[in-house]
C-alpha cells in the first residue's frame, strides 16, 4: 500500500501524523504542497477518495485568506473554491493522507487510522 502526506512543516498536527506513522513503520511520501502546489484534477481526485467530499470540505476555514477571498458563505460555488486552492494553497486543510483508495484531511491524526 502506498501512503502519501501533503505536509506542512509549520503545522503541528502534520508533523505528529508524520511521527505516527514512523513509529509504525510506515514511510509515506511526503508532498510539501506549499512548495509543490496543487492541480484541479489533483484536488478533484482527492475529493473522490473522501467519498465525494466537496472543495468546501477541505478549505482551511481559519485561514484568514479565504475570508478575503469570500470562500466562507455556503453558497460559494466549488469550482470558485477549488480554484482558489490552486492559486493559493494554503487554503487547504492540513495533513491530507491518502492511500492507494481513499484519502482523509487527518486532523485529528487518529482520523488517519481507519486508512491504514
Amino acid at each position: 500500500m502506498s501512503v502519501t502526506v501533503f505536509h506542512n512543516p509549520k503545522c503541528g498536527t502534520s508533523r505528529k501524523l508524520l511521527d505516527m506513522l514512523a513509529e509504525r513503520g510506515i514511510e509515506p511520501t511526503v508532498v510539501e504542497y506549499l512548495k509543490a502546489g496543487w492541480t484541479e484534477d489533483q484536488l478533484t481526485a482527492l475529493l473522490a477518495k473522501m467519498g465525494g467530499a466537496r472543495p468546501r470540505d477541505i478549505l482551511r476555514r481559519r485561514e484568514t485568506l479565504a475570508q478575503d477571498m469570500g470562500l466562507l458563505p455556503e453558497d460559494t460555488p466549488d469550482d470558485l473554491i477549488l480554484h482558489a486552492m490552486v492559486q493559493h494553497p494554503i487554503l487547504v486543510e492540513r495533513p491530507i493522507l491518502e492511500t492507494d483508495d481513499a484519502a482523509v484531511v487527518a486532523r485529528p491524526i487518529t482520523r488517519a487510522d481507519p486508512l491504514l
